[in-house]
């Protein structure tokens, strides 16, 4: 008998298929859900472990406490949909066949169901079944009122008890609230959030090259991108990362951490203000400081930078050369050049702390010897080629 868990369930579900394959060519239809297909399971990254694939969805789930911060999950879901959306435009673009299966996949979309809960993994070939009344729920939940009330057709769904376990109850007021009923499970509340400007955001995000510098540091950390990029929004950890004594956010967008977003760190009672002039989930975060000098200021850019290696990530540090006015710049590169052999020590001590503090999270149960995430993943590659 499988031992129960609890973590989060996430059905990715590609919107208006059912339709688009019975006015398709069935051969061509087939290859564009594999294609996309495809790229949901490259999307399905940990700390979400693949579960398996149901026709034109995709099953993962999280185990525990998987998330040091809640809009992380948020992100991971966002960064899926922005790939598919890519997926589709380019699909479109470069489409020469007239047939109605390539002509009409711009209609397709996506749309996801999240809810945290108590569940059990069996072992079933390659990928495990998830089973549980709350995985009952999260599939009674595909079937709901969502576009009929808001009109919206690619949206993620979360219930409320995944919205309270990620922390996430300060960005509820962009989304929609609703509330669904089901026989022998009542009313079920959920929040709704519209996927289209998210896509819109991100179509339009500048990305602003960090070319010269006054220095770069790294250090490698063994774990996957999107856990050290929520240690990197957790003021805690921050902390230890920035050298500061105490930090502060302000001009949130919706209660999160994101673009325009400003932080404060104080060194004694003077704080140097860092906005977020760049922020592309699991990949940069670009702020520009104001370095008030004794007889002059300067700004400066400072870059922390995701890369994946074969053991993990590595996490970069680098700094542009100071801008403002010429006693600013030159006091700036002076006072850098002082600190310059702290940032490698904060790096360092950066890595530790995340690293004991994931360790300590690490205390999950393994009832079954699974397959991995990417043995499922490349079984269910296997068998999209098989079908196609």
């Amino acid at each position: 008998m499988a031992a129960t868990t609890t973590g989060f369930l996430l059905i990715a579900d590609i919107t208006g298929y059912t339709q688009y394959l019975s006015e398709s060519e069935l051969e061509h239809a087939q290859g564009v859900l594999s294609s996309l297909l495809e790229v949901l399971l490259g999307e399905t990254k940990a700390p979400l472990v693949l579960s398996r694939l149901a026709g034109d969805a995709v099953i993962s789930y999280a185990l525990g406490d998987a998330f040091p911060n809640g809009q992380t999950f948020l992100e991971l879901v966002e960064n899926t949909y922005v790939a598919f959306r890519r997926a589709i435009d380019k699909m479109v673009l470069n489409n020469t066949c007239k047939c109605n299966a390539c002509a009409n996949v711009g209609a397709l979309d996506l749309k996801f169901f999240v809810h945290h809960g108590t569940f059990a993994r069996q072992k079933l070939s390659a990928h495990e079944e998830l089973v549980g009344n709350d995985v009952n729920l999260l599939f009674r939940l595909l079937k709901n009122r969502v576009t009929e009330v808001t009109g919206l057709r690619a949206y993620a769904l979360y219930t409320d008890a995944a919205v309270q376990k990620l922390g996430l109850e300060g960005l509820t007021e962009s989304m929609h609230a609703h509330s669904e009923t089901y026989e022998h499970i009542g009313e079920v509340k959920i929040w709704v959030q519209d996927m289209a400007p998210v896509w819109a955001a991100r179509k339009q995000a500048d990305r602003k090259p960090l070319q010269d510098t006054i220095g770069r540091w790294t250090t490698d950390i063994a774990l996957d991108a999107a856990t050290v990029w929520s240690y990197l929004t957790e003021p805690s950890f921050l902390m230890k990362l920035l050298g500061t004594a105490r930090l502060g956010y302000s001009d949130r967008k919706s209660g999160r951490v994101d673009l325009g977003t400003v932080i404060a760190c104080y060194h004694g009672d003077h704080a140097t203000m860092l906005t977020i002039v760049e922020w592309t989930p699991f990949e940069r975060v670009l702020h520009d400081s104001v370095m008030h000098l004794p007889v002059s200021t300067a700004n400066i850019l400072c870059e922390f930078s995701l890369e994946p290696i074969e053991q993990g990530v590595r996490l970069g540090q680098a700094f542009g050369l100071p801008r403002g006015p010429w006693l600013g710049r030159t006091l700036a590169r002076g006072f850098m050049g002082m600190i310059s052999g702290r940032m490698q020590k904060d790096l360092d001590a950066f890595k530790a702390l995340i690293e004991a503090d994931h360790a300590s999270r690490e205390a999950r149960p393994e009832p079954l010897p699974l397959p991995t995430t990417e043995a499922r993943a490349q079984a269910a590659r296997e068998s999209l080629q098989s079908a196609s």
